[in-house]
């Protein structure tokens, strides 16, 4: 079994969900390889809007074994939108394993924890990453990118012509 974690920007525009969609799917079916037939494909994520939930859906359309990581107790509740919260809902109640971290509140803190913990004992990370630099205030893509490179994990950069992000979070 090959685990893979992800990480990547939460503000996709519209218009690239389907061509992240299908660069993750060729990635990750790439990737497993003979996995699929054999022992299948391990994916971890946060479940956060965009990539992380891009991603989850794909591990789970190849027959794969989703893991959650959430950041913090309030997570859903004081991160997840009310237009979110269903397909979070039901990518939780289909990962094979929900960690919930012991952060009472949403923040840094509880994000950076959550991403060492999504590296940790993964094989690759996949980056949905248009390559811009950490903002600064932890936890994020980049610093995520950072800290796998750091480790020697291994890093698949997904950015496909015409994805672009809306900025709503920058």
């Amino acid at each position: 079994m090959i685990t893979i974690a992800v990480t990547g920007h939460m503000d996709l525009a519209p218009e690239a969900t389907g061509p992240v969609r299908e660069a993750l799917r060729a990635l990750l079916t790439g990737l497993a390889g003979d996995d699929l037939a054999g022992d299948g494909l391990a994916g971890r994520s946060c479940l956060a809007r965009g990539a992380d939930c891009l991603f989850a859906e794909e591990v789970l359309a190849l027959g794969g074994r989703l893991s959650a990581i959430i950041p913090s107790r309030d997570y859903r509740a004081a991160v997840v939108g009310p237009e979110d919260a269903d397909r979070f809902d039901a990518l939780r109640a289909a990962a094979a394993e929900v960690t919930v971290l012991p952060y009472e509140r949403a923040g840094t803190e509880a994000y950076e924890a959550a991403n060492r913990l999504l590296l940790q004992g993964a094989q690759r990370l996949v980056a949905v990453w248009d390559g811009s630099a950490p903002t600064g205030r932890g936890g994020g893509t980049a610093d995520t990118v950072a800290e796998a490179r750091a480790a020697g994990l291994a890093v698949d950069v997904v950015w496909p012509t015409g994805a672009r992000r809306t900025g709503a979070l920058r």
